[in-house]
C-alpha cells in the first residue's frame, strides 16, 4: 500500500515537471470546455454526447472522454491526482488518434484547411508524450500531490 501512496502522491520538486504539466493541463482544457461546457464553439455536455452516439459510441465511454478532458485538464493545472489524470488522458487521446481516424489522415495537421484530406497525428503525438513524461514523473513543483505527499510522511 506504501508504494501506491507514493506513486499517487509524490513530492517531486521538478521544474520541467510543473512546465509539461501546465502545458498539457492548457492544452485540454479548451477541448474538455468546448465537450462539458460548449465553451470555445462546442456543443457542451448533451450535444457532445449525441454526436458521439451517432458514431456509435456508447453513453459511458463518451461521459468518460468528456471527463478525461475537462475534470483531467483541471486536475492537471492543480497537480490533484495528477499521475491518474495523465493515465487518462493518455488512453483517451490514443482512442481519439486511433478510433478517429487520424491514423489514416497521414502525420500533418491540417494547418491550410485542405479539403478532404482530416487531421493528422502529430498533435496526439505530443499530448501522449507529454502525458507519459508526466504520468512517469509526477507532478513536479506547486501541487496538491506534493501538499497529500508531506502529510502522508
Amino acid at each position: 500500500m506504501k508504494t501506491m501512496k507514493q506513486f499517487l502522491a509524490t513530492d517531486q520538486q521538478s521544474w520541467s515537471l510543473l512546465l509539461v504539466r501546465m502545458a498539457l493541463a492548457i492544452a485540454i482544457f479548451p477541448h474538455g470546455a468546448q465537450k462539458a461546457l460548449g465553451l470555445f464553439g462546442g456543443y457542451g455536455f448533451a450535444g457532445t454526447l449525441g454526436f458521439f452516439q451517432s458514431m456509435g459510441m456508447p453513453v459511458v465511454l463518451g461521459t468518460l472522454v468528456i471527463l478525461a478532458e475537462f475534470v483531467g485538464s483541471i486536475g492537471l493545472f492543480a497537480g490533484i491526482g495528477t499521475r491518474f489524470m495523465a493515465f487518462a488522458l493518455f488512453v483517451e487521446m490514443t482512442g481519439a488518434m486511433i478510433l478517429g481516424g487520424h491514423l489514416h489522415n497521414g502525420f500533418f495537421m491540417n494547418w491550410y484547411k485542405m479539403p478532404n484530406t482530416g487531421e493528422g497525428f502529430e498533435y496526439f503525438i505530443l499530448v501522449l508524450g507529454i502525458a507519459l513524461a508526466v504520468l512517469i514523473g509526477g507532478s513536479g513543483k506547486f501541487s496538491v500531490d506534493n501538499l497529500i505527499s508531506k502529510k502522508l510522511k
